[in-house]
């Protein structure tokens, strides 16, 4: 059932245009600024886009610019997720598995999960409830429990990305919001 959830997300999302998708990713950015938790963050974790997601470069240019922490996750073979800072978006990054920028080793240190503020979670489709289809190798939902409880986790989405129902399974991490170009879902 996940794997047609995940084909149809994936299918819905690749049918926005560069322009669809940067439009719509700045509407998102400019949500995800007014949040409290964002605002109040000092060590922020985000993913680096990839494949048509949400684009993530304005607001880690945002952050820098702010003095906050940037953290970005490193998905290692073991599919275990390493945290890792950065401070120089151009500099800071190569490419890394699967195509997907990644911090350079040698340059970005690696940070203590429970350091980490809030977290802006990538995934495939979403629902009201916070349920989240991955890309189905489980990385964020073994990273989630190494973080402080109080955590947030926040979803980028685009709109054509939500579904009326995700049927999670046991070991899902559900996601205390999720933010669109055109509503933010509090999840109760």
């Amino acid at each position: 059932m996940k794997q047609q959830l995940r084909q149809a997300a994936l299918t819905k999302r690749a049918a926005l245009s560069a322009d669809e998708r940067a439009a719509k990713s700045q509407n998102i950015s400019e949500r995800i600024k007014e949040l409290p938790a964002f605002q109040e963050a000092k060590t922020v974790m985000l993913y680096l886009d990839f494949r048509g997601e949400v684009e993530t470069e304005a607001l880690i240019e945002e952050l820098l610019v702010q003095g906050k922490r940037v953290v970005v996750p490193v998905c290692n073979a073991d599919k275990t997720i390493t945290p890792k800072q950065i401070c120089n978006i151009s500099a800071d990054l190569q490419a890394g598995t699967w195509g997907i920028r990644e911090p350079k080793p040698e340059v970005c240190p690696s940070v203590d999960p429970l350091e980490i503020d809030l977290v802006l979670v990538p995934g495939v489709a979403f629902d009201a409830n916070g349920n989240r289809v991955g890309y189905g190798a489980g990385y964020y939902d073994r990273f989630v429990p190494q973080l402080r409880a109080a955590v947030p986790l926040v979803a980028l989405a685009f709109e054509a990305q939500i579904l009326p129902e995700i049927q999670p399974d046991p070991h899902d991490c559900p996601m205390h919001m999720v933010v669109t170009e055109s509503r933010l879902i509090m999840v109760k």
